[in-house]
């Protein structure tokens, strides 16, 4: 009896260690953020270039954002919108994970599947969120930001 027994748990030790190096190792925060999912955002303005990172929140749109940053960073140009973004095209599409929400200063917003939004105030509309910009304050983003057109370099933590 005692061999069953220790038999039985070392096969549920070996497929418990299988399941979890299956895995990809990425972890989910108690924000839905996935914290292996790091991005840079290099952001140049006519006040100047600002490095920024930001940690993206898990769903399919964010992971295919992250998949097409590892094969090369990505430059967007964006202009203002409505006092509230920067927004520019992408150059492709993402899947979209549409929800009604309100954004707040750092988010990163999909827009129509092909648009890439930094909102530097609020706005409700229905978005898919990318992620968040760590760690600036709105104040702080709208000077990064400038008044006019900027250009941000999106690419993969290294």
């Amino acid at each position: 009896m005692r061999k069953l027994i220790s038999y039985i748990l070392t096969i549920l030790l070996l497929s418990t260690t299988a399941c979890a190096n299956g895995s990809k190792g990425t972890k989910t925060s108690n924000k839905g953020e996935l914290s292996d999912m790091k991005i840079s955002i290099q952001i140049t303005s006519d006040s100047g270039k600002s490095e920024l990172t930001a940690t993206l929140v898990d769903n399919s749109s964010a992971m295919a954002f992250y998949e097409l940053l590892e094969k090369g960073s990505v430059t967007i140009k964006m202009t203002d919108y409505g006092n509230f973004e920067k927004v520019g095209p992408l150059g492709t599409k993402l899947p979209r994970n549409d929800t009604q929400i309100t954004t707040q200063a750092g988010d990163i917003i999909l827009y129509q599947g092909n648009q890439i939004t930094i909102y530097y105030d609020t706005n409700s509309w229905n978005f898919t969120r990318l992620g968040k910009i760590d760690g600036v304050t709105q104040a702080e983003l709208k000077k990064i930001l400038g008044k006019g057109d900027v250009t941000a370099v999106f690419s993969v933590m290294e």
